[in-house]
């Protein structure tokens, strides 16, 4: 399936990127946006920054291109391989990716995001997952083992 539209999304600090439909509509969000007729002077994503938004797009133009050489050998051990090396990023910018692909409801991404965020948690322990995540407890050791016996099912 070749497509030929452009769709213009406009990022939450007003950078436009033109881009085909086909890799526009891997965003259920924006398939349902311009369904709806509103994409006549482009969509906006007041979500979604310009830096992240090329990163989406790149994900999305690689998947396209993928699924057009699905039945050409290897392409799918080449894809993880790509998928693997574009989630290579610092910490913030994986965040921004899980919270663009939320909110643009491209599953692929939001999956690919997720699992790289648990993979970089597992096996940690639960102090180092509050410093990964930059959260300052603030409980009394007496409240954090109340907490821990409320919810022992989490720490089995």
């Amino acid at each position: 399936m070749s497509s030929t539209r452009i769709i213009t999304l406009t990022s939450s600090d007003k950078v436009a990127f033109h881009v085909d439909e086909a890799v526009a509509f891997q965003s259920q969000t924006i398939k349902d946006v311009i369904g709806d007729g509103c994409e006549d002077k482009g969509t906006s994503l007041p979500n979604v920054t310009s830096e992240i938004l090329s990163k989406v797009i790149e994900y999305c133009k690689m998947h396209v291109e993928a699924r057009k050489l699905e039945e050409r050998s290897g392409v799918d051990e080449e894809l993880k391989a790509w998928d693997a090396d574009f989630v290579k990023v610092d910490s913030n910018t994986l965040f921004d990716l899980i919270l663009a692909a939320n909110y643009l409801n491209i599953k692929g991404l939001l999956d690919l995001t997720c699992q790289t965020v648990a993979d970089m948690v597992k096996g940690k322990t639960p102090a180092e997952i509050r410093k990964f995540f930059h959260i300052n407890t603030q409980f009394t050791p007496e409240e954090e083992e109340e907490v821990r016996r409320e919810n022992q099912w989490a720490f089995e």
